[in-house]
């Protein structure tokens, strides 16, 4: 599954029936790495799933593209070039990224 600059890449399958919607609040937990693997975020870590609208442009484009593609309890891979993730207040600048998302709910 192909996103605009972005790719899904489905790793447990989630129950197929419920999908986010746009406005809706999604609860999911994610690490947010460079393409090197070196983590620079992570709900994991913090010991507390992440809750925000989806679909509404107040998360990077990569998550608002492909997160209402995701059912709940699918885990993912969401890689995003620069243009649908940080730009240049990237980590680097200007770096892809990719999060490895399982939406709770």
């Amino acid at each position: 599954m192909v996103c605009y600059y972005t790719t899904l890449e489905s790793i447990h399958p989630g129950d197929g029936k419920n999908f986010p919607k746009p406005g809706q609040t999604i609860t999911m937990h994610y690490h947010g790495t460079l393409l090197d693997g070196s983590v620079f975020d992570s709900s994991y870590r913090r010991g507390q799933p992440f809750s925000s609208p989806i679909g509404i442009g107040r998360l990077i484009g990569a998550w608002d593209q492909c997160v209402p593609q995701m059912s709940i309890g699918q885990k993912a891979i969401i890689t995003a070039t620069p243009e649908v993730g940080y730009g240049e207040r990237g980590f680097p600048p200007s770096d892809s990224t990719k999060r490895n998302s399982q939406i709770r709910s």
